[in-house]
């Protein structure tokens, strides 16, 4: 990709980010489709703008919210990256850092929050337990990773990751942010409407295994 293409954030080096290949496969995408020179210029700006601001709506769980809550002390100070304004209300956030276990109890009120955040939302999966269940995966109440409840955008692993892998987490949902179309339709791994019809195929393949 040539330099003037090179999709980065805060001044981090484009070989710094370990997923270029996926960041450059939207961008072909967006190339392939075109673009208007007008509102190309339009994305660009508005693009900027928000993947400098990205507020998050905190839902933290367990211990991976502790690191989390680090992120706005003196050390980190996730302020100079324009993330500080951490909401508590999904009305007035752009993304979910879920950080922590998701048991099946909270799943219906997880899954509620997520459908009143605005659109274009994202969502961001923060440590063991809500990438996979964690160590409680072949438990009988805990959720084996929300990407069966809702579609996510990036995965930080660790048990629980460090306040770092958060950041870097977040600079990656800043640069695939810079590369979306934010008029006429947003860049997302697969339409609402797909994921659910994938988890509805996925619940009838399990009620027939169970029965079998």
């Amino acid at each position: 990709m040539e330099m003037k293409d090179q999709i980065t954030t805060k001044s981090m080096p484009y070989e710094a980010f370990k997923d270029n290949e996926y960041i450059e496969g939207l961008v072909e995408e967006l190339r392939a489709s075109g673009t208007n020179v007008l509102v190309g210029v339009l994305d660009d700006l508005i693009n900027w703008g928000r993947s400098n601001s990205l507020w998050p709506l905190t839902f933290a769980t367990s211990c991976c919210g502790i690191e989390f809550v680090s992120l706005g002390a003196a050390r980190f100070d996730m302020a100079r990256f324009g993330w500080e304004v951490a909401r508590a209300s999904p009305r007035q956030a752009d993304f979910m850092m879920v950080a922590g276990t998701i048991v099946h109890r909270m799943v219906p009120v997880f899954r509620r929050l997520y459908d009143q955040l605005a659109e274009p939302k994202y969502v961001i999966a923060c440590g063991g337990c809500a990438i996979s269940g964690g160590p409680f995966r072949r438990s009988y109440h805990v959720a084996k990773g929300i990407e069966d409840i809702v579609p996510v955008d990036v995965f930080v692993p660790g048990c629980p990751p460090r306040p770092e892998a958060m950041i870097y987490g977040i600079m990656q949902l800043s640069r695939k942010l810079k590369v979306e179309r934010f008029f006429g339709g947003v860049n997302r791994q697969e339409k609402e409407s797909d994921f659910e019809a994938i988890q509805q195929a996925k619940k009838a393949q399990a009620e027939t295994v169970s029965a079998d």
